[in-house]
């Protein structure tokens, strides 16, 4: 009796296999249930999915478990953290080679999906990741002009992750125009793509401009705040955010954060006009509303304007110093970002006291202030690389490749023909990582399963 019983400690200690289970069932697996932890992908009343990342596993993976013994109550929502326990003895890896559901014993729900969100977006990320080609996560990583006509076929061959409409886009067409050219190009890709626009009211209205979609423009923010204050603000984010939802919009390139008073300054007109408080007031109203709406907002032009020039046109430098900045210009990106903005935009102005020798979208210094100073985890987007202050001095491939390295997650691009090869290239030799690409695409997924683009 001593003998069998210092066998059967042997075998327990050593983990070997028991006579008669299954050929991978192990004495502690006989007599602990085994737990899956991870986040509900999808359920019915039959079944479960499961995302979880395995023990020493590079990507996360998934699991069907049976959930017919378990008591009927209300399921966990998609994104909701659990644990679920099999029923003691049972074999996983056994089941899994048979494609038969594993059985659960007991579900707990850990974290409320709200709260689970972020955690739960960043595993589907990484999944969607793990099968994607170096050539697919660069495209993702361009905002490109709308090509018009060929845009389909142009999306089928470089899967970007965006597109741009501007006026030109909406002239002359009504929204069945609109909407059919949109879905053709979404069409094309494999992974929904982001449609933005410029709707900030006032001076750049590209749609609402169009009679044929709303029978006057979005008035500006000066106006807004002059004839309703906040009230009118938030209504006004609102009636555009249903209007461009309508033509399967979902990005609009607003709010303008950036800071003036000085009608002399080149981008006053697209400002509140008021001061540093007001304009963070208002850029927190905007994207509450926006982000209330399912709209993809852009915090625009980090890090400020200011009296800068129009950098359409030329180069345009910024002497102020970086006091200024702290105490005024970053105060709306700020209360932006605090309010949910799924991207910042980055303008093209030299900013001396952060960077004398870039622009501020290919300076690495300014988006490491964007990130650690205003503790921004989401998109990080270029202005138009096409604009004059970035083509006078580099070429499209240069300047793309530059605006990767300085920290962009997305460049806003008209010349992605050139720019996606450029940068693919650059990977490949060497010049960027593809670690840095994967942080980047990961932030472009997790902000379109945010908008509810890319479906479980």
């Amino acid at each position: 009796m001593k003998r069998l019983l210092s066998l059967f400690l042997i075998i327990s200690a050593s983990g070997l296999l028991i006579t008669g289970c299954s050929p991978a069932l192990t004495l502690s697996q006989l007599f602990s249930p085994v737990t899956f932890t991870g986040y509900v992908l999808e359920s019915d009343d039959a079944t479960l999915t499961l995302l979880y990342r395995a023990e020493d596993a590079q990507e996360p993976v998934t699991s069907v478990f049976d959930l017919t013994a378990l008591p009927q109550g209300p399921l966990p929502e998609t994104g909701a953290e659990v644990k679920i326990t099999l029923k003691t003895g049972t074999d996983p890896e056994s089941l899994k080679a048979g494609d038969t559901p594993l059985p659960a014993r007991k579900l707990e729900v850990l974290t409320a999906s709200d709260a689970a969100e972020k955690a739960f977006y960043s595993l589907r990320a990484d999944k969607l990741l793990a099968g994607m080609s170096l050539e697919e996560k660069v495209g993702q990583m361009f905002f490109a002009r709308y090509p018009g006509p060929a845009a389909p076929e142009d999306e089928k061959a470089w899967q970007f992750g965006g597109t741009i409409l501007f006026g030109r886009d909406f002239k002359d067409k009504n929204p069945d125009q609109i909407r059919a050219e949109i879905n053709a190009c979404q069409d094309a890709a494999k992974i929904p793509m982001l449609v933005g626009v410029d709707e900030e009211g006032g001076d750049v209205v590209r749609v609402s401009g169009n009679p044929a979609l709303r029978a006057e423009s979005f008035p500006s923010p000066q106006t807004l705040l002059q004839n309703g204050g906040m009230d009118a603000v938030t209504a006004d984010a609102h009636e555009k955010d249903a209007l461009l939802k309508s033509l399967v919009l979902n990005v609009n390139f607003a709010p303008v954060c950036d800071v003036s008073q000085n009608p002399a300054d080149y981008i006053y007109s697209r400002t509140t006009g008021r001061d540093a408080a007001t304009t963070a007031d208002y850029a927190k109203a905007t994207v509450s509303a926006m982000d209330s709406d399912g709209m993809g907002s852009v915090l625009k032009h980090f890090p400020g304007y200011g009296p800068g020039a129009d950098t359409h046109k030329d180069f345009s430098r910024d002497s102020r110093p970086l006091e200024t900045f702290e105490a005024q210009d970053f105060l709306p990106f700020k209360a932006g970002i605090q309010a949910g903005a799924g991207s910042v935009l980055v303008n093209h102005n030299v900013i001396e006291a952060m960077d004398p020798d870039h622009p501020a979208s290919l300076s690495p210094k300014v988006h490491e202030i964007l990130r650690d100073a205003l503790g921004f985890d989401g998109v990080i987007l270029t202005d138009d690389l096409d604009m004059e202050a970035i083509t006078k001095a580099y070429g499209a491939d240069t300047a793309a490749v530059q605006a990767v390295a300085a920290g962009n997650d997305m460049i806003l691009s008209s010349r992605y023909t050139i720019e996606i090869p450029a940068v693919i290239e650059a990977v490949k030799n060497k010049t960027l990582s593809e670690d840095q690409i994967n942080a980047s695409v990961k932030r472009v997924l997790t902000w379109k399963m945010d908008l509810g683009l890319i479906e479980n």
